[in-house]
């Protein structure tokens, strides 16, 4: 994962996944197949590890109204904290990766679609509570939160400052009536 992550898809070699586990090429078509095959399991366990872990986390902590503060508070975080600014996998994978692949294209918009699922649930459980303060329907909301998290993500990439990454965020979230503060660490 940390290969395809650190240069991405097509600039991973066989040769960089065999040094980095330590084995030889045989050996990784045994056990994987093939480098797309390792790619995409590599994008699963991504998932699973971070995108997933850190939903999962944030609804089981957090109350409704300060599910978004509090996402993108640790994606600005992680993204200024990361010295190599490597950004999101799954974004990467997405713009790399995605355009491409027609295989691989469903797998990689269905991990985007549950970010996407999980800000139009928080948004709907803060509208049933009467404090989010939209006027656009939780979906499209969810939309808007997901293009500023890839654009975060991408800005980050090319090494905004965190002063800019949390203005987008302070932007986002003030006309929505979602609380800011505690969002970020630093």
């Amino acid at each position: 994962m940390a290969c395809f992550w650190d240069r991405g898809y097509e600039a991973t070699s066989v040769r960089d996944l065999t040094e980095s586990m330590g084995i030889a090429s045989p050996s990784l078509y045994n056990a994987f197949g093939d480098k797309r095959t390792l790619f995409a399991r590599s994008l699963e366990h991504y998932c699973d590890e971070l995108t997933r872990e850190r939903i999962d986390r944030i609804e089981a902590e957090t109350a409704p109204e300060q599910r978004i503060t509090r996402f993108l508070g640790e994606i600005v975080d992680r993204s200024v904290d990361d010295p190599q600014r490597r950004g999101c996998f799954l974004i990467n994978s997405a713009i790399e990766v995605a355009p491409h692949d027609p295989g691989l294209a469903p797998v990689i918009a269905a991990h985007l679609t549950e970010v996407r699922d999980f800000f139009t649930r928080s948004l709907i459980a803060a509208k049933a509570a009467g404090l989010v303060v939209t006027t656009l329907e939780p979906e499209t909301t969810a939309d808007h939160v997901m293009a500023v998290l890839l654009g975060i993500r991408v800005l980050a990439r090319t090494g905004a400052p965190r002063a800019q990454l949390e203005g987008i965020v302070a932007a986002t979230l003030a006309p929505m009536g979602l609380p800011l503060r505690s969002a970020f660490r630093g």
